[in-house]
């Protein structure tokens, strides 16, 4: 029972990416066809966000009253019907009226997946579980591709991939009965070891006592959930700009080849991939702490070899790549120890609230470079990548110490 949920899970994170690259992929045919302008893709992206945030921060009230295994297979649903809604479209209204059952679905099914698994499985999986998602990501640009060069149109990519979602909720309706039948895992390795995990029980408490369902302004008010979050934002808004914008200020501002920055710029999006893939070899070992400290010390050295100003461009590629694989482990990472920092009772709020945070970053970040490049030049972007490494580490190391002198004062 808890391999084969385990493997329902593993395919949902899967299908989860899928849908997340097609509008990037498809919008240069896709605005064309709509006869709107390319900026337009900024409005879509923005609908599907703020639905995103919304549906993160009501996650913990949804997953109580419904439970996390009927909360994902509707959530699935919404995403798969707002697939085949896009793939219907022939109209620029259309698509942004289809965008809010999406980030609605996409926003909750990825709140409630992330607590369940994070209460109920090793470090390891959940790393697995978000290269998972990464491979997804990656294939869909995919299916837009073949269809786009078969003459099938950008419609047939978002209907392709949402049967694919229409068949995985089919299959967790069927799994629905199984959810509540696989026993949380107790902490062990690094986490049985770290001085936070004892103190579970007692952070349980102060948010817990007396109703099931834990209020937004209360989670917030939990000692060190704004460390987190805050955190939690900067790694995001680091990733998604870099992901955005790193192509460019090669060329623009290193010299590079197009072709040769393109190529690179994807393959900090792979070794975000197979670094999640390597740290789930090593995360119950090593521990989320080390984790998210090794993933940021990682990324600054890679954001230093982006930076130096050398005559060879070996370097700053180099950097790029590995900064990929420093990402790798952090957002797995921060969301895996939030029972073990906040008790097992706040995770699922709290875990809501770290997703509107994430979507926060990813969403926002990318146009403010923009804005702050266009205005003091793109050689800023190592700089703006490094102010957000240090924000993410001083954050993430000011809540171990809150955490680890709570538990160290309940004993």
């Amino acid at each position: 029972m808890y391999s084969l949920l385990l493997a329902i899970i593993y395919v949902a994170f899967i299908s989860l990416g899928l849908p997340d690259s097609l509008v990037g992929a498809g919008w240069p045919v896709m605005h064309q066809s709509l006869g709107v302008p390319v900026a337009f893709a900024g409005i879509l992206s923005m609908i599907i966000a703020f639905g995103t945030i919304v549906s993160s921060l009501a996650s913990e009230r949804i997953t109580r009253r419904f439970s996390v295994g009927v909360v994902t297979a509707v959530s699935v649903g919404m995403t798969a019907a707002a697939l085949v809604g896009f793939s219907l479209s022939d109209s620029f209204w259309m698509l942004c009226l289809w965008a809010i059952p999406f980030g609605l679905g996409a926003g909750a099914v990825d709140a409630a997946l992330n607590n369940y698994v994070a209460l109920h499985y090793a470090a390891r999986h959940m790393n697995w579980l978000h290269a998972c998602w990464g491979l997804g990501a990656s294939i869909s640009p995919f299916i837009m591709g073949y269809t786009l060069s078969s003459g099938m149109g950008w419609s047939s990519a978002y209907l392709i991939v949402g049967i694919i979602q229409a068949v995985l909720t089919f299959a967790l309706l069927l799994s629905i009965p199984l959810w509540g039948k696989v026993n949380p895992i107790v902490p062990s390795g690094a986490a049985a070891a770290d001085p936070a995990a004892d103190g579970d029980q007692d952070v349980d408490e102060p948010a817990g006592r007396g109703a099931g369902h834990v209020p937004l302004m209360q989670a917030l008010r939990i000692p060190g959930v704004m460390f987190i979050l805050t955190a939690f934002f900067a790694y995001c808004a680091l990733e998604s700009t870099a992901i955005l914008w790193a192509s460019t200020y090669l060329v623009a501002d290193r010299g590079v080849a197009p072709a040769t920055a393109a190529a690179f710029g994807a393959l900090f999006l792979l070794g975000i991939t197979a670094g999640r893939f390597l740290a789930g070899f090593v995360a119950d070992r090593v521990g989320d702490r080390l984790m998210i400290r090794g993933g940021f010390a990682t990324v600054g050295l890679g954001i230093v070899l982006l930076a130096v100003p050398l005559p060879t461009d070996v370097l700053a590629l180099a950097g790029l790549v590995l900064a990929g694989l420093g990402c790798a482990p952090i957002y797995p990472a921060i969301i895996h120890s939030t029972p073990v920092n906040f008790g097992r009772r706040n995770s699922q709020a709290i875990i809501g609230i770290q997703m509107a945070a994430a979507y926060t970053g990813s969403t926002f970040a990318p146009p403010l470079f923009g804005v702050v490049s266009a205005w003091v030049g793109m050689w800023i972007f190592p700089l703006f990548l490094a102010v957000l490494v240090v924000l993410g580490v001083l954050m993430s190391e000011r809540l171990n110490r809150l955490v680890t002198r709570r538990a160290l004062v309940s004993r």
